[in-house]
């Protein structure tokens, strides 16, 4: 599992790396003096996305994408699946007719759409690329 960029949320690299080395995490950076200082780290040098995510199916990381949501894309909660009779807001679709899952921390909904086909057609491209 993934959490968002700790830096993006105002955190110092001494917080990152204590963030990090709390949770057992590895640290993916384009930050050369965060990678130095780090001690399980992944040093990006791309900048475009599938650049980037080429390196990371170059150094061995599974880039499947997963049949089912787990965790939340804004705050890394864990995503729960909603019922068919849950009321959700006007934006998402009808859980009786998709599936839908939701944050259970910051209550997000999701479910697979475009943005969803557009994520696998990506990784398919990355891979097909590196295979």
């Amino acid at each position: 599992d993934t959490t968002p960029s700790p830096s993006s949320r105002g955190l110092t690299d001494d917080e990152i790396l204590a963030h990090a080395s709390s949770e057992k995490r590895t640290i993916l950076t384009r930050d050369t003096e965060l990678a130095q200082r780090a001690d399980d780290v992944v040093l990006l040098t791309a900048r475009d996305v599938e650049d980037q995510l080429h390196e990371l199916a170059t150094i061995g990381y599974d880039l499947t994408l997963r049949p089912r949501l787990s965790r939340c894309g804004a705050c890394n909660g864990r995503i729960e699946s909603l019922s068919s009779d849950v009321v959700v807001p006007e934006y998402a679709p009808d859980p009786s007719e998709k599936d839908c899952w939701q944050c259970l921390r910051c209550e997000q909904i999701f479910w697979k759409g475009s943005h969803w086909d557009d994520v696998e057609a990506t990784l398919e491209r990355v891979q097909s690329s590196y295979n």
